[in-house]
């Protein structure tokens, strides 16, 4: 077994070295020590030989160009079937407002929460533009509340349903117009 392993070893070997040579890859010590093995050792001469052969025959394929009309032909093709409308056409703005209106609120009622958990009596008046000192004001019981991170989650899930739901009616929509 150990001796079958080796031999396709060799083999495997042998041959990139014989493709190096072909491909005018191998450095020049490796070339010459290629071309002493191609005049001395019969095997390696076979393998070169059929090689050689396998490279000239990938060499004289020629690839097939289309014809100089072919992208013309696509192209009055496309043009015969039916072209998706406008964005505009097909996308419910009363959806894309109702999202946006979700947002802004979760966004204004997270604001108004932390405004409303904000210890005002802990600043100290300076002569800030807005008479309170920010860098006082203690936060921590704003974004380690139990509370504001569920209702941060629920939000989050409730946007992903939201979403869910709007993609299944469009994917309800598109059946309909294409069946």
């Amino acid at each position: 077994m150990k001796e079958a392993e080796n031999f396709r070893f060799e083999q495997d070997e042998m041959e990139m070295r014989l493709w190096d040579y072909i491909d005018g890859i191998a450095a020049g010590e490796q070339r010459k020590l290629i071309e002493d093995l191609l005049s001395s050792n019969q095997e390696w001469k076979l393998k070169y030989e059929a090689l050689l052969a396998v490279h000239q025959s990938l060499n004289l394929v020629e690839l097939e160009q289309p014809s100089l009309r072919f992208t013309r032909n696509v192209m009055e093709e496309i043009a015969k079937l039916q072209i998706a409308p406008a964005a505009k056409n097909y996308i419910n703005s009363r959806i894309i407002y109702g999202i946006a209106g979700f947002f802004i609120t979760i966004i204004l009622s997270f604001l108004v929460y932390a405004i409303s958990q904000i210890k005002w009596n802990a600043a100290n008046q300076n002569d800030s533009v807005l008479g309170i000192d920010f860098t006082s004001v203690d936060y921590s019981g704003i974004f380690n509340n139990t509370f504001v991170n569920a209702f941060m989650m629920a939000n989050v899930l409730l946007g992903l349903m939201l979403f869910d739901r709007y993609l299944d009616n469009k994917k309800k929509e598109m059946r309909k117009n294409l069946g």
